[in-house]
């Protein structure tokens, strides 16, 4: 319980600190991110003053028992956050997503295969050659960080033990923290910049925000419902009942995993390298979600799940999950191939700068760089980090790029972004090496390229 009473403290801490200082606020940094980066300066000054005297080895001690059970917390917590992502979401026909998100969704595969594109061919050409000692599976911390985000690193962690590089989960955390600081400073720039060039329709300056907006509190008169209450409290309380959802939708993902350990016993080859066995349990749980969300929509006549509701589980166990997994960051790991992670940094940051300023606008159809500039907000943080920037670029949402960016996140996020490719693509990194999956990539890549390509061509004609 003391443990669950830090991790309320640090998130205070770190709300405080957004509220109170300028230059969170225009980093527009998560009061979660923050408040996990105060409890990892807070472990590693204690952990290196221990030997100083006996009362800071106490005072270690301490605090390493109060900390121990947040290693546990992003395995846990990151089931719940993917078994809510399509919860109570009203799920379009494909033939309206396809016409409403087609091009977003083609570019956003461009950028997220890209990224594997770009650490898997780093390692082969250079990393690779220069640090040998490290393990191919290095360079899927890029995707991972960056797409993934800090969910989807803390979840990958056991995928990384079972591999054989336990030290997976440090690197893929510090390449997401690196991934949500860059979105903001270099969306920022390139925002700047396509304000100057004319690519912006209206754009709304930093510093004409409201300053309730900037620390991230919302005005009196402007706050929105968190959710409605669709059973009555005499029955059972509504939120308990969504809590009962998630859990059905987590159950049904355990039951797909038991199918898949089930299969592998069928084959010698994927029983000797745990392909399906040691698949993660979050991305199937997500595929749980959509099943109880396909059988409501059809079935349920009263819409008993609340889509709000659902984001604020969400939300939520994100938010502890996200300060659990910073604050747990072995910074001596992480100091020990230094160098090489930020050249893998370095160059996603120049990826998903290429992405905007040369493929976008020869990819996407009107508003390219409003809905550029919210897909690299996503590929390099989180959804929320996207939406951000479009916000800044369109702050009343008049171009198509908020709805386009909202059905393209439908059919990415089951394969990308902590998907299924996200958890399939490092075990197949450790089993057969960075080439073939690099070759898997490429193609992939290409796919996409040519379909917007060969789609645009068509509709010219």
């Amino acid at each position: 319980m003391l443990s669950f009473v830090m991790l309320c403290v640090l998130l205070v801490v770190g709300h405080i600190l957004r509220s109170k200082v300028r230059l969170l606020q225009k980093l527009y940094l998560p009061s979660c991110v923050i408040g996990g980066l105060v409890g990892l300066i807070v472990i590693q000054v204690f952990a290196l003053l221990q030997g100083r005297s006996e009362v800071m080895a106490t005072l270690n001690s301490a605090i390493s028992d109060v900390s121990a059970p947040w290693s546990k917390i992003p395995g846990l917590l990151i089931n719940i956050v993917f078994a809510c992502l399509f919860l109570g979401v009203k799920l379009p026909k494909a033939s309206s997503l396809a016409k409403r998100a087609g091009p977003q969704l083609a570019y956003g595969q461009v950028v997220a295969w890209g990224q594997y594109v770009v650490g898997l061919g780093l390692w082969v050409v250079l990393l690779g050659r220069l640090y040998p000692e490290l393990p191919s599976m290095f360079a899927g911390i890029l995707p991972v960080g960056f797409e993934g985000g800090h969910g989807t690193a803390a979840a990958m962690g056991p995928v990384f033990a079972e591999r054989g590089w336990p030290a997976g989960q440090d690197f893929a955390l510090a390449s997401a923290t690196g991934g949500i600081l860059s979105a903001i400073l270099i969306g920022m720039v390139l925002i700047n910049w396509g304000v100057c060039k004319g690519y912006v329709r209206r754009a709304q300056a930093i510093s004409e925000a409201a300053e309730d907006d900037s620390i991230g509190v919302i005005p009196v008169d402007r706050r929105p419902s968190a959710g409605k209450l669709t059973v009555s409290s005499d029955a059972i309380e509504s939120f308990t009942l969504h809590i009962i959802v998630v859990g059905i939708a987590i159950g049904l993902g355990m039951l797909i995993k038991q199918g898949l350990v089930g299969i592998e016993s069928f084959s010698p080859w994927l029983s000797k390298h745990k392909l399906l066995g040691g698949f993660p349990l979050f991305p199937l749980c997500m595929l749980g979600g959509l099943i109880v969300q396909f059988f409501e929509q059809r079935f349920d006549k009263h819409e008993l799940i609340d889509l709000g509701l659902m984001r604020r589980i969400q939300n939520s166990s994100l938010d502890f999950l996200v300060v659990a997994a910073i604050a747990m960051i072995k910074l001596e790991v992480v100091a020990a191939a230094i160098v090489p992670l930020l050249i893998l940094i370095a160059a996603g940051i120049l990826w998903n700068v290429f992405c905007v300023g040369v493929l976008a606008r020869r990819m996407l159809p009107d508003a390219w760089f409003e809905r550029a500039i919210a897909e690299l907000g996503q590929s390099m943080g989180v959804t929320a980090t996207g939406l951000l920037l479009l916000r800044v670029v369109d702050p009343d949402y008049e171009t198509p790029a908020a709805d386009a960016f909202a059905c393209k996140q439908i059919m990415h996020e089951p394969f990308m972004g902590g998907g299924l490719w996200t958890s399939t693509a490092i075990p197949l990194i450790a089993i057969m090496g960075a080439w073939p999956v690099l070759l898997i990539a490429l193609a992939a890549m290409t796919f996409w390229l040519l379909l917007i390509f060969f789609a645009r061509s068509v509709g010219k004609k």
